[in-house]
């Protein structure tokens, strides 16, 4: 049988995100948020925020993430993003801020907001450095071990940059044993000798063998890959034809074409935005009078 693509971010979310998952969960989010010098977490209690439907599954433009709240309060949200849209920063702040002032209402303590954590798998080369694992936090510019709030940390890991490894750790690091279980590229006896080294490794990897043999899950994630295909040619056909008007009317005339694209194809608001650069007020007005 041919093994599904973990990163399939419908599959990923249905390995990692439901209610069951704790266990696995957490040994993914202490292997990632170790590197920062973190305390292990204890425990994790997962957020479902979705219900999948085909509807949402094939809808190109979704954006399927993970949700969940740690032992001390932290909010986590994870994403995978397989296609290079070049706007995963300003993204990834975006994200980072609804999550952050979801539950603020008017008149609430500042002092009541919750760190903030978001992890986001990306499988092309992104951030111009040497590992494949970097986070961020809000430092002092010249005195850098001084970190004007912990409410904001945003971790990146580069599976193009991971697949590039010569000699992947997996006898001692956690998070190379459970992106080695994520690649789809890994040798089956890499994966099998990961497998074995890591109970909730193998947690994990039973419940897709399970999810391989259910017809539904199957259909889904099918769906989700060829809506995900198709989403990333209509981007690019958008681009290169905004672009190619942007040489000869100027650049932000392309940028106004390329939103037109994505409004007519239904994409988004805030996509179009993180892609164009345009503010959401200049999309809101071409998606209300189609000029």
């Amino acid at each position: 049988m041919e093994r599904l693509k973990p990163l399939n971010d419908y599959l990923f979310q249905k390995l990692m995100g439901e209610k069951g998952d704790e266990e696995q969960l957490l040994s993914f989010l202490n292997a990632v948020l170790k590197r920062t010098g973190r305390d292990q977490l204890q425990s994790v209690e997962i957020l479902e925020n979705k219900t999948f439907t085909p509807e949402i599954i094939g809808n190109k433009a979704s954006i399927l993430d993970g949700r969940a709240i740690t032992n001390r309060g932290e909010k986590v949200n994870i994403e995978v993003q397989l296609k290079d849209l070049h706007n995963m920063g300003k993204r990834d702040l975006v994200y980072w801020s609804r999550e952050y002032l979801k539950d603020l209402a008017a008149g609430d303590d500042y002092n009541t907001l919750p760190k903030v954590i978001t992890i986001t798998i990306v499988n092309f080369d992104y951030i111009p450095l040497e590992s494949y694992h970097t986070s961020f936090h809000l430092r002092e510019d010249k005195t850098p071990d001084f970190i004007l709030t912990d409410v904001l940390e945003i971790h990146f890991i580069n599976m193009a940059k991971f697949r590039l490894l010569e000699k992947k750790d997996i006898q001692n690091d956690l998070l190379d044993r459970w992106m080695s279980f994520f690649d789809e590229t890994t040798p089956e006896e890499t994966l099998q000798e990961v497998i074995t080294m890591d109970t909730t490794i193998q947690k994990a990897n039973a419940k897709m063998q399970f999810l391989s043999n259910d017809k539904e899950t199957l259909r889904m994630y099918h769906l989700r890959e060829m809506g995900m295909s198709d989403y990333t040619t209509a981007i690019n056909t958008a681009m290169e034809k905004g672009e190619a008007k942007g040489e000869a009317k100027g650049e932000v005339k392309g940028k106004f074409e390329v939103a037109r694209n994505g409004l007519a194809k239904g994409y988004p608001i805030e996509t179009l935005s993180d892609l164009t650069g345009l503010p959401l007020e200049t999309i809101k007005k071409l998606a209300s009078n189609g000029k």
